[in-house]
């Protein structure tokens, strides 16, 4: 199920493209809803600004195994 609870949870996780997505079908579905319209404004400019950065973390975000990788990755995710 597409809710904008989950698009926030992508969002978090740094998995922009994703969120995107589920903001987009959601706005579909409700074309009043503020929060997406909000998202998507947010998200087309982040995706512009760093399209190949969150792919490299997207991959990073995935094959985490370590604790060091762990608070790498939300190193990175504060800077967003």
């Amino acid at each position: 199920m597409k809710t904008l609870t989950l698009a926030s949870i992508y969002e978090l996780q740094g998995l922009k493209e994703e969120a995107l997505e589920i903001y987009k079908d959601i706005l579909k579905s409700d074309p009043e809803n503020k929060e997406a319209k909000i998202a998507i404004k947010r998200l087309s400019g982040i995706r512009k600004k760093y399209l190949h950065v969150n792919e490299e973390m997207k991959e990073f975000f995935i094959n985490m195994d370590s604790e060091v990788e762990f608070l790498e990755f939300e190193r990175w995710l504060s800077k967003l």
